[in-house]
């Protein structure tokens, strides 16, 4: 259990060995109750000096004065040199069955080469979708996550202080016409595909219409859809409601998901590894250069000049030999744990041990 921990601790994470039931809400999700992305591009104003160099960020000096314009005030032709501006893109997503006056979230993102947006304010914004057409318009004071202080000789910053969000700081001025309650059959669609689990949903489904509609309402149609009737003398809000509690068990192929860039292992409870022998190494190698002047004698005619001097030292750890036979998740557990490697090493192994063939799991690597 100690070595167990101690994995866990490596940031090596193993998934729980028991199927868990989920609701049905929580692994699928209605065809037609789909998000809408949204985008525009806005001026962030009040920031303290960190906003976008103009010389640097034309742009952003371009929708200043445009801005001025459209507001009655008249711009010199100068060159304006303010720093408490920043050009931003602005993006949301637009629920389903939003209605006009409702407010939705959104992020701030700096376009230019802006520092902060911290205790900027977000200027009225359109929201346009992908057929061009404003949904939503966006204003209001920007928040962030992260912070820059800097120094003369240092520069000390935490998070991205150059992205933010407004909580609530769009209001929807269209709505996207949802088609919910008409007679046509609803698709219910998996947030993971798997055969598996379509026909637990189905039949789940199936045995709640039995009971209580007289009917059969779901059919699968692949690895991710199923299609539903909806049973007569009940809308569609309250059937959904009422099959979208239902408990099913879960089901997940076999998968090793490995993140090189942060030592992250993934374990699937069903992965399995054939016997096999695995010696792994550290190889070491130090190079160390202690180069040494050389002083030309007294009264001659020589100069002083550098000798190089290199020293290359080679050291190899760690090539115990040990076996792996991962008929189940502690075994395989334990067969890593006894080489005594760390994540990266673990990460490596994996690889070794896919390309021998001794794995059965899809190998994921990000």
């Amino acid at each position: 259990m100690r070595r167990f921990l101690l994995l866990l601790a490596a940031a090596v994470c193993i998934a729980s060995p028991v199927l868990a039931k989920s609701r049905v809400k929580d692994i699928a999700v209605l065809q037609s109750a789909r998000d809408n992305q949204l985008v525009g591009y806005g001026l962030v104003v009040g920031l303290q000096g960190t906003g976008d160099g103009l010389r640097n960020a034309p742009f952003t000096e371009q929708s200043m004065r445009s801005m001025l314009d459209n507001l009655g005030i008249a711009t010199a032709g100068g060159r304006a040199r303010l720093k408490n501006i920043a050009a931003v893109i602005v993006t949301a997503n637009l629920p389903a069955f939003v209605r006009q006056g409702s407010r939705i979230d959104v992020s701030v993102s700096s376009l230019g080469d802006a520092t902060s947006l911290g205790g900027g304010q977000l200027i009225m914004t359109p929201l346009r979708g992908a057929d061009g057409e404003i949904y939503a318009v966006a204003q209001g004071p920007v928040s962030i996550s992260g912070f820059q202080a800097q120094g003369a000789a240092e520069t000390v910053s935490r998070g991205i202080p150059t992205s933010g969000r407004i909580s609530g700081g769009a209001i929807v001025e269209r709505e996207v016409l949802a088609e919910f309650d008409a007679e046509q059959a609803l698709t219910l669609q998996l947030r993971n595909p798997d055969f598996t689990t379509v026909i637990a949903v189905t039949d789940a489904i199936n045995a709640y219409g039995a009971k209580h509609f007289g009917m059969k309402p779901a059919k699968e149609v692949d690895s991710r859809t199923i299609a539903i009737r909806k049973p007569q003398k009940v809308s569609a809000a309250r059937f959904v409601a009422s099959i979208e509690n239902l408990m099913v068990e879960t089901d997940t192929p076999a998968r090793v998901v490995l993140d090189e860039s942060t030592g992250t292992v993934v374990i699937g409870e069903d992965v399995r590894i054939s016997q096999v022998a695995i010696s792994h190494g550290t190889l070491t190698v130090r190079v160390s250069e202690t180069p040494t002047i050389v002083q030309p004698l007294p009264f001659s005619r020589g100069q002083t000049a550098v000798e190089p001097n290199t020293t290359i030292d080679v050291a190899e750890t760690g090539t115990q030999l040990a076996t792996v036979n991962g008929t189940n998740l502690q075994s395989l557990i334990e067969g890593l744990n006894r080489l005594g490697v760390g994540p990266t090493d673990i990460i490596a192994i994996l690889e070794a041990i896919k390309s021998s063939g001794a794995m059965q799991a899809e190998l994921v690597v990000q």
